[in-house]
């Protein structure tokens, strides 16, 4: 196991509210020797609490979780940026972006971290690497807290307020993404220079995408950070992890919890009850939110992730 390397001084960013702790970044080499840029809210494991590795949304970052940013927050958090995005190297096979690919990451970032066992959290697409690094190396999980995503097959599960059968949404989704990826290099130049402030995520808002969200500089912090990524890479990974297959959760034997958001376009919320309804003990909730409901109603997250925390042995 590799010993953790001295963290990078905190980024601290202008228009984060003081109260929240920074992000501290560090460099970590994943199996195939990718350069992954991982990060933590506790470079010296000085918050008094459990460590969660959090598995986040596709190309997304630490600003979308503003509920575990806090000096309080009690829970010592450990993550990384996807391959290409964020500051992460993209891997020499340009393939190996699937989520087999991430848990590889995920496991890097634990060993780098010391951590030999950890309640993993996962957002979105991050909830198939959550569960897929339970299947493959079990030894390593003790608890498991899915908000907004299923274990796999993600894109059958999206447009679910419309009604549309599986087949049918999957298809949508996948040639949607397929044609984002062709038109990318023409929008990369667009989306990489949008101004982002409290202006565009109130607009962003009004669409019923997302819902207002609860401190509104970190949610533009995440929408800019978001949107550094090439549109055709990020499309790119898109259409790698519509591959991932459903995974089996009758192995899943440590506490578990999902939490949906009501209105969310992007991960089914009734698969996501199906999905808890197939794992002994686990619990489901339905907040009134959208797919970035940990944004939007970040102090209920929070909470029901410490009551997970107190069922995890």
């Amino acid at each position: 196991m590799s010993s953790p390397a001295a963290p990078a001084e905190p980024t601290v960013f202008p228009d984060v509210d003081p109260a929240h702790l920074p992000v501290f970044f560090h460099d970590v080499t994943s199996a195939d020797g990718t350069r992954l840029r991982a990060w933590t809210n506790d470079p010296d494991c000085l918050i008094d609490g459990p460590t969660v590795l959090l598995c986040n949304g596709l190309g997304t970052n630490a600003w979308t979780a503003p509920g575990l940013l806090r000096p309080d927050c009690g829970v010592r958090v450990i993550s990384w940026n996807h391959r290409g995005t964020g500051g992460s190297e993209r891997p020499e096979d340009r393939d190996r972006v699937g989520i087999e690919h991430f848990v590889e990451d995920a496991i890097a970032v634990l060993d780098h971290a010391g951590v030999e066992r950890a309640t993993l959290m996962g957002w979105s697409m991050g909830v198939n690497t959550m569960f897929e690094l339970a299947a493959q190396h079990p030894e390593r999980v003790n608890g498991l807290f899915a908000v907004a995503g299923v274990p796999g097959d993600t894109f059958a599960t999206m447009l679910a307020p419309l009604g549309l059968p599986k087949v049918v949404s999957k298809a949508v989704t996948v040639n949607l993404a397929r044609a984002a990826k062709l038109s990318g290099r023409a929008l990369t130049p667009l989306t990489t220079r949008l101004p982002v402030g409290p202006l565009g995520v109130d607009l962003l808002t009004r669409t019923g995408f997302m819902f207002p969200p609860a401190d509104v500089a970190l949610a533009a912090r995440a929408i800019r950070e978001f949107l550094t990524t090439p549109v055709e890479w990020y499309f790119h990974l898109a259409l790698h992890t519509a591959r991932h297959p459903r995974v089996s959760l009758s192995a899943i034997d440590v506490p578990t919890a999902f939490v949906a958001g009501r209105w969310d376009v992007l991960a089914g919320p009734r698969d996501m009850a199906s999905a808890a309804d197939r794992i002994e003990g686990a619990t489901y909730v339905e907040l009134h939110g959208t797919h970035f409901v940990m944004m939007e109603r970040p102090e209920r997250v929070h909470e029901l992730l410490l009551e997970l925390l107190a069922r995890v042995p």
